[in-house]
């Protein structure tokens, strides 16, 4: 099949974090840019002459909602080509090219298990809109336990929203690891440490879901299936890297 591709234009953006920014992207060639909760768009920056040096995958971090705008939240990475680009160059109003939807890293149709969220960072991006969604769509789902893992409280990506979820969202629940603020109340450190305490008990109706950098992915798998013994096809894995 032909790879369709857009030109979206820049609506909105503005920092969320220390260099993380929320980029709110429309596609007015389209009336809907329809998309499965958790999937991602691929962009072609001016930033090189091959491919593989000017393709940059994000993951969609806004719900389905019938528009044709979506909402991206982006690191900034230290030696990134692509991110520097998107925020030194990019403004509102600036033309981004872009294809997909893309990706299988979405729920089943029939959710009959408890889902457990796993990230770091960014990856947060296709949990939020796994949540929204099943919250607007009400589809039948069980619990969601969302484990959000970063350095320090200001690089807590949407707390406030999951917060309100706590309070709004039957069955939602909420757990932070800082690894570099001594003064947190809540768990310091990794995140690894909080579904291993709170799974350690083997459950076949749980399926976790994770989504970050490949050494924290890694390192969760082999928690999940070497050291607490869950079934592979309970584990689920977006790569960010």
């Amino acid at each position: 099949m032909p790879v369709t591709w857009y030109d979206g234009f820049v609506k909105k953006l503005e920092p969320i974090a220390p260099n993380v920014k929320q980029f709110w992207l429309e596609m007015p060639d389209v009336e809907s840019f329809d998309f499965k909760a958790g999937q991602f768009v691929t962009m072609d920056l001016p930033i090189g002459d091959k491919r593989l040096q000017r393709w940059r995958s994000y993951s969609i971090a806004s719900a389905p909602d019938g528009s044709n705008i979506l909402e991206l939240c982006i690191v900034r990475s230290e030696d990134g080509v692509g991110t520097r680009y998107l925020f030194d160059d990019v403004q509102p109003g600036s033309s981004l090219r872009l294809k997909g939807p893309d990706g299988g890293f979405v729920l089943p149709e029939k959710i009959d298990k408890d889902l457990v969220f796993i990230c770091t960072g960014t990856g947060v991006a296709p949990f939020r809109s796994m949540i929204h969604d099943l919250k607007n769509s009400g589809k039948v789902h069980r619990g969601i336990h969302l484990i959000f893992g970063t350095r320090e409280e200001s690089g807590m990506l949407y707390r406030a929203e999951f917060e309100e979820l706590v309070r709004t969202m039957p069955g939602f629940r909420y757990d932070v690891a800082l690894s570099r603020q001594p003064d947190w109340p809540g768990y310091k450190g990794h995140i690894h440490q909080i579904y291993l305490e709170q799974y350690k008990t083997i459950r076949p109706d749980v399926d976790f879901y994770i989504c970050g950098w490949s050494n924290m992915i890694d390192e969760a798998v082999a928690n999940l299936i070497i050291q607490l013994g869950y079934d592979r096809s309970q584990i689920h894995y977006e790569l960010y890297g």
